[in-house]
């Protein structure tokens, strides 16, 4: 059954329905995740799922201003990080490159939508995706950009993190105790308290640095404890993670707003090559 979080899925349409209901004026949402350890409380696909959800509410939040459609999910990303723990599946660099870049071509030649907006949920992807986009806008002259859910939450809603939160800690542990509480499984977490303050600087140095890249890994005892690089996630609660999504939702109106207003400068433009007189 179709629900009001997922009526704007590109998948349920059918073909016919693509033609009448897509045009220039459409954003096609990519939601880009990952298949990695997320500590030994989230399931593999905790950045697929944040990633697809809330793309569905973005376009359900945004309807009647903005027409959104969210296509399936892209269920594997880079995560060289988490490639020592179980489970974990990463994908080559130039292999994922062109994995986006070859889809995003696909929506635009199979549905004439104007931009293209990938929701990101997991941060090993950020890198190489800021070079697809501006790849994306050469090759095809469409509007895109990347939207990165739990990022934009992080810097409007106090977390009260012991650490910065880099992966599975209270952040990601309350925005899927919103989104698939289900699956959070806090019982699993050890009983000794953690994390270790002291890993504060390491993080800073290896991880969050803008003035220098180290291949980190979060099966480095300087930075991680059971594969969390971040504050203890018992103290995330439901609560918490609906208030992160409002704000996420609420940060990227001024997102779709820009997008629209390029997209509509771009329909001019080529309308008005179109219809100029032959000289």
């Amino acid at each position: 059954m179709t629900t009001t979080s997922n009526r704007r899925a590109f998948a349920a349409l059918t073909a016919p329905s693509v033609a009448a209901e897509l045009g220039e004026r459409s954003v096609l949402c990519l939601p880009l995740g990952s298949v990695e350890q997320h500590g030994p409380h989230l399931p593999l696909d905790t950045d697929t799922v944040i990633a697809e959800r809330f793309a569905h509410r973005l376009a359900a939040h945004s309807a009647g201003r903005h027409d959104l459609w969210v296509g399936p999910a892209i269920p594997y990303g880079l995560s060289p990080e988490h490639a020592g723990a179980p489970g974990t599946i990463t994908l080559d660099l130039q292999l994922y490159a062109t994995l986006i870049t070859t889809l995003v071509a696909e929506y635009i030649r199979s549905t004439g939508v104007g931009s293209v907006l990938l929701v990101n949920g997991h941060g090993g992807n950020r890198g190489v995706l800021e070079a697809v986009v501006h790849q994306l806008r050469h090759s095809h002259g469409v509007t895109t950009c990347v939207l990165h859910p739990a990022a934009l939450a992080a810097g409007r809603v106090p977390i009260g993190s012991e650490l910065p939160e880099v992966h599975a800690g209270v952040l990601e542990t309350a925005l899927m105790l919103a989104l698939d509480p289900d699956r959070v499984r806090l019982d699993l977490l050890p009983s000794e308290a953690f994390p270790d303050p002291g890993r504060r600087r390491s993080i800073g140095h290896l991880v969050l640095d803008r003035g220098v890249t180290w291949p980190w890994s979060s099966d480095d005892p300087e930075l991680a404890a059971d594969g969390v690089i971040g504050g203890d996630p018992r103290n995330a609660t439901p609560e918490l993670g609906h208030r992160l999504l409002a704000a996420a939702l609420d940060a990227s109106t001024h997102v779709l707003d820009r997008i629209d207003r390029a997209t509509s400068r771009g329909t001019s433009q080529t309308l008005g090559r179109h219809h100029a007189p032959h000289a």
